[in-house]
C-alpha cells in the first residue's frame, strides 16, 4: 500500500476530521502541545542544570529527581497525546515534513540519552547526589539533554512555518 494514501487514510478517521474542521479543536491541542513541552523542557533543565553544577547546589539531585520526573512524565504524556492528535489531522503533510522527522529523530536520542544516564552515572548517585560537581560522564549527558531539547523546542516551532499540508 502507497504510504501517501495510508497517511490519507490516518487523515480521513472521523477524529481527524473533527480537528480538521473545527475552530477552536486544533488551536486548544497545540496550545496543549506548547505548555506541556514547555513543562517538559523546564523540568529537564531544572535536574540538568543540577547536575551540570549551574543551579540548585544545595540540593541533592535524588531528591530534586524525585520533586521534578513525576511533572516531567505527566507533561510528556499530554505533549505526546496532544502531538498524536495533531498528527492524525494532517498525517501526510507531518510524516514528510524534514523537520518533524528531525524533531522525531530528536525525541529517540533524547530517550536513549536518559537511558543510558539512568543504567550509567546515576547508578551510582549516592557518591556524589550531595557534591555540586557530578562526574564527568553525568555532566555529559545533562549537557547533550539540554542540547537534545533545545533541538527538539526549536524544531517543534519550525515545522510550523514548514508544514505544507
Amino acid at each position: 500500500m502507497d504510504l501517501h494514501i495510508a497517511l490519507k487514510a490516518v487523515e480521513a478517521w472521523p477524529l481527524s476530521e473533527e480537528i480538521q474542521i473545527s475552530a477552536w479543536l486544533f488551536p486548544v491541542l497545540e496550545t496543549l502541545h506548547v505548555i506541556a513541552i514547555t513543562l517538559v523542557f523546564g523540568t529537564v533543565l531544572i535536574v540538568d542544570l543540577r547536575v551540570l553544577g549551574l543551579a540548585s547546589g544545595r540540593r541533592p539531585v535524588t531528591a530534586l529527581a524525585r520533586e521534578v520526573l513525576p511533572w516531567t512524565w505527566i507533561a510528556f504524556m499530554l505533549a505526546a497525546v496532544s502531538g498524536g492528535l495533531m498528527f492524525i489531522s494532517k498525517a501526510d503533510g507531518y510524516f514528510f515534513n524534514l523537520q518533524f522527522r528531525l524533531k522525531l529523530c530528536l525525541l529517540l536520542a533524547a530517550g536513549l540519552n536518559m537511558a543510558l544516564f539512568h543504567i550509567g552515572p546515576f547508578q551510582g548517585v549516592h557518591s556524589w547526589d550531595e557534591d555540586k560537581t557530578a562526574p564527568t560522564r553525568a555532566r555529559l549527558a545533562c549537557g547533550l539533554s539540554l542540547g537534545i531539547w533545545l533541538g527538539i523546542v526549536s524544531l517543534g516551532r519550525w515545522i510550523g512555518f514548514t508544514l505544507t499540508s
